[in-house]
């Protein structure tokens, strides 16, 4: 299950995070989203350590915690998806089209003409976007 994603900007600021959990939980889940950024920024500059090639936008787990599983994608222009799950047996091929589906939604909503760069995302259509992109994971192995 996820329970949290975030898009994050090329200077790590948050533009959009959402969780889908019931508890009282969201300023835990946003720690554990800002923490992922240093694994990310390592990934990105030490690629030869970190395994995937710097062209790869899949950056794979980026780490687990007792409860949950943190995966991460980068963008061509340097913006962080992360993806909070958990589920501890997850396939990598979900995780990695529930990505591509959230990043084709998060191009559809700054091509927006009236979306400022850089600024907190604050589409409806968006949110809604994302919900439905969360609610089919898992299911399905296309896009």
């Amino acid at each position: 299950m996820i329970v949290c994603v975030a898009v994050v900007g090329h200077q790590n600021n948050p533009l959009y995070i959402q969780s889908f959990t019931d508890a009282d939980d969201a300023l835990k889940l946003h720690h554990i989203v800002h923490c992922s950024l240093d694994v990310v920024d390592e990934r990105v500059n030490n690629p030869k350590k970190s395994g995937p090639t710097l062209n790869e936008t899949f950056l794979g787990l980026l780490y687990p915690t007792e409860n949950y599983k943190v995966y991460g994608y980068l963008t061509n222009t340097k913006v962080k998806f992360i993806l909070v799950t958990t589920d501890m047996d997850v396939k990598d091929a979900d995780v990695r089209n529930f990505l591509r589906r959230f990043h084709a939604g998060y191009v559809d909503a700054i091509s927006n003409p009236f979306h400022e760069p850089g600024k907190k995302i604050t589409s409806k259509t968006f949110a809604e976007k994302v919900s439905t992109i969360v609610k089919s994971f898992g299911f399905s192995s296309t896009g």
